[in-house]
């Protein structure tokens, strides 16, 4: 059952934040919501899920970003999950990275973390299927994210294409099997056996792929964790010998904050609204 936390008037639509109980991770999560103003239940709009990066909760975004007016001229709502599990009975780490807050969108097979961090079931399956129940949306939907979000964004969209019409990503975590901060969170959550990361690495995903979502990625040129966190030219290598349009533009001068995804979030609203609407 939800639990509405808060509600404000944005643009003529809502912004709503409610709390429920996950089957999967097997606790109490939250999200926030937008609903533009076209939403009623006669006109049920398409949603954009937003995935946001490490130490995130829905607030950053929905907060930060600007996205809202946009999202009330195009009729798109907004879906921002936390990103991860939390609570007292919840596994954590003193480390940014690690834990509570750092869910990394994937599905944990290693204690103590299995029993909550099944986060790519909650936002693939569950999440969408409680969105689409209690409000106003059709099934159209698309998916984005800021680093560690991106990276959410970018595997999921290539895991389940058929569940997205769309997909960009704000600085995503590109090639995380060969990145620190993917290798400490894998090497937790999935252990040792490194042919389990696959799973959940872009770059590897996208070497098989046979077909891919339109997909759209912003990377400024002085984000400091670029060449070793980052490494879009990965993705980009690959994607130059399959047939696939990944449009990767790099942006002079912006850095890894919430500044530059205001900075552009309207054109990437604009790119989801051709497909979404």
């Amino acid at each position: 059952m939800l639990q509405l936390i808060s509600e404000n008037k944005s643009f003529g639509g809502w912004h709503k934040k409610f709390s429920h109980h996950s089957n999967k991770t097997n606790c109490t999560m939250q999200f926030a919501i937008f609903l533009p103003p076209q939403a009623s239940e006669n006109r049920k709009v398409p949603v954009l899920y937003w995935l946001s990066g490490l130490t995130c909760t829905d607030e950053n975004f929905m907060q930060k970003a600007g996205a809202q007016k946009m999202a009330a001229q195009l009729g798109i709502a907004i879906v921002a999950p936390d990103t991860s599990p939390r609570g007292e009975q919840v596994a954590n780490d003193d480390a940014y990275d690690l834990g509570q807050g750092a869910g990394f969108y994937l599905n944990a097979t290693q204690a103590p973390w299995k029993e909550h961090y099944q986060m790519y079931d909650y936002i693939v399956h569950e999440l969408p299927a409680l969105i689409e129940q209690n409000f106003p949306v059709n099934q159209k939907r698309a998916i984005s994210g800021h680093s560690m979000g991106g990276h959410g964004a970018l595997t999921i969209a290539l895991k389940n294409p058929q569940n997205y019409v769309s997909v960009s990503a704000f600085s995503p975590i590109c090639n995380p099997v060969n990145c620190p901060w993917g290798e400490k969170a894998f090497s937790a959550y999935l252990g040792e056996d490194k042919s389990s990361w696959l799973q959940y690495d872009s770059c590897e995903l996208l070497h098989g792929a046979t077909a891919i979502l339109p997909m759209r990625i912003e990377q400024g040129t002085q984000d400091n964790f670029l060449s070793d966190q980052l490494k879009p030219e990965s993705l980009l290598n690959i994607a130059k010998n399959k047939p696939f349009d990944v449009q990767l533009n790099m942006q002079e001068g912006y850095d890894h904050s919430y500044y530059f995804i205001a900075s552009f979030i309207d054109e990437h609203l604009a790119f989801h609204a051709q497909y979404l609407n």
